[in-house]
């Protein structure tokens, strides 16, 4: 069977090497005459392969990292044109050792991301995300507030927004920075924010994660507790656009309220090892642009960063000084169920896609999933659910003898 092979040839790769990406293992050990079959079963209808700009190659071979673009169509109708937007994302490693002063490791940063944004710029990107905390290592592993408490900056007047401004205003181009925030309107309190940029290269606005981990080496709540924003989106000269911060995507309705909101793009910045979750990675993006009908976006950093000092976390594991491997795998899904390849498990990389967000609206007059979402059912529930003297629907079976 197609799944037989398929299982071979995966474990006989396994056992041999690393996987780099799981297209790449498609391409270059899956039989030609089954591997469209199986992209499809994997992938969903396949997405159109866009041409990368020239400069954009250039830049992309001069600096090591990689990029791959896709399109999506809708179907062509007699009342609207289509509403066709460039939406990138940006998956890439931190550049110097975590020793380094703080200022040092931010302007490197700074400096690789420039040279990606370039590219993106070539390409005719309109909306770009990059990946939560992006200025800065992930260090809330540690749980030491110095010196990485020294990342956190205000959300307009910050160096990560002072930088992405002059990009957003040469490019054209919408920019969603995830940042450490530090709230300078009230006693400096820290938050894990993500900052929108207009394409004028003036703030929008910002969202504050709503949802923080406590599980494993992810100590963040050590440094910022969940966010005050709601489930604002963001109304951009290109499209709606929300923000789905990292450990929300384990929580449908976290991304069902930015649909309630009217979002036609979510973006899931998102830093996040394979021990924990990568079984979990190809399924929630795609989940919620499948019960929400709108394109989702998910992106994860790469590479493996040393800390000075060794940490636990309560787990009953040694001490160690990372936090293991991040493994890229950015990717787009799309209403209809599909999505693209993802980027590299290891190199930096640029994805690139060019969407007609005409296509959620047909999706949605397909199923139906918001004409039977049945909300007040739910919200009926979910209000009982939340009082101290709550009392769950549960019918028991008489018949059976209780112990």
């Amino acid at each position: 069977s197609t799944w037989g092979t398929l299982f071979s040839f995966f474990f006989q790769i396994h056992m041999a090497a690393p996987v780099d990406n799981l297209d790449t293992v498609i391409s270059e050990h899956v039989p030609a005459e089954l591997a469209a079959e199986v992209r499809r079963m994997l992938y969903g209808v396949e997405w159109d392969a866009l041409p990368i700009a020239e400069d954009a190659a250039a830049t992309a071979a001069r600096f090591n990292f990689e990029i791959r673009a896709y399109g999506k169509k809708a179907a062509k109708e007699s009342t609207r044109r289509p509403r066709n937007v460039r939406v990138a994302v940006i998956q890439n490693s931190i550049v110097v050792p975590t020793t380094e002063p703080i200022e040092v490791q931010r302007d490197a940063i700074f400096e690789k991301i420039g040279r990606i944004l370039d590219a993106a710029g070539a390409m005719g990107v309109n909306i770009v995300c990059l990946q939560e905390a992006w200025t800065m290592p992930f260090a809330f592993c540690t749980r030491e507030k110095q010196p990485w408490m020294e990342f956190a900056e205000d959300a307009v007047e910050g160096a990560a927004t002072t930088f992405l401004s002059n990009y957003a205003r040469k490019y054209n181009m919408v920019i969603v920075s995830p940042i450490l925030e530090r709230d300078s309107v009230h006693q400096e309190t820290v938050w894990n924010t993500a900052v929108v940029i207009s394409n004028s290269g003036e703030v929008i606005g910002k969202h504050r994660k709503n949802h923080i981990p406590r599980v494993g080496d992810f100590n963040e709540s050590t440094y910022y507790f969940e966010g005050n924003t709601g489930h604002p989106v963001f109304q951009t000269a290109f499209g709606k656009i929300g923000v789905c911060i990292c450990y929300g995507r384990h929580f449908p309705l976290n991304w069902q309220a930015f649909a309630l909101n009217g979002a036609e793009i979510v973006f899931n910045p998102c830093a996040t090892v394979g021990a924990l979750s990568e079984p979990l990675w190809p399924i929630e993006a795609r989940n919620a642009a499948i019960a929400n009908s709108y394109f989702a976006f998910a992106i994860n950093r790469v590479g493996t960063e040393t800390f000075p000092n060794e940490f636990t976390s309560g787990d009953g594991k040694p001490a160690h000084r990372d936090f293991g491997a991040f493994y890229g795998s950015s990717y787009a899904a799309g209403p209809d169920g599909s999505r693209t390849p993802g980027l590299s498990r290891v190199r930096d990389g640029l994805l690139v896609t060019e969407v007609d967000l005409n296509l959620s609206r047909q999706v949605r007059d397909k199923w139906t999933f918001q004409m039977t979402a049945r909300l007040e059912m739910y919200a009926e529930l979910l209000d009982r659910a939340t009082e101290h003297d709550f009392v769950p629907q549960v019918i028991v079976d008489t018949t059976v003898p209780r112990s």
